[in-house]
């Protein structure tokens, strides 16, 4: 099978990353901590694979993500994890929100991530 066949798989269980609410990848792209150039060249993951990323998604529809060890959210600094909560909610539900719209890949990331990126591609 050809490597463009096979979809995207994970590289931590090694499945099918089917789904791009699944995403991890497009997740962090969306909340800025992916670059735009770097997206085809990321290794991409299921969202739970990434339990440190996954549990600061506090959403009724998006089970918690419980962490174990030093990145438990619930040792850390609780502004910090607030910040972290805020952001990647948000950045999961605009990728639930760009799931199966026909938004251009260049407009998935949050407004603020928008003009980040279009500040910097304008040279200032």
């Amino acid at each position: 099978m050809a490597k463009c066949d096979e979809g995207y798989l994970c590289d931590v269980c090694g499945q099918d990353v089917a789904e791009l609410t699944d995403s991890e990848m497009y997740l962090r792209y969306i909340v800025g901590m992916l670059d735009p150039e770097v997206l085809h060249t990321t290794p991409e993951r299921h969202i739970r694979c990434n339990p440190a990323l996954a549990q600061y998604i506090v959403a009724d529809d998006f089970p918690p993500v419980v962490v174990e060890g030093p990145f438990d959210k619930r040792t850390l600094d609780e502004r910090y994890v607030g910040r972290r909560e805020r952001l990647l909610t948000r950045g999961w539900r605009r990728l639930n929100e760009v799931a199966g719209s026909h938004t251009p890949i260049i407009e998935y990331p949050l407004p603020e991530v928008l003009n980040e990126i279009r500040r910097r591609s304008a040279g200032f």
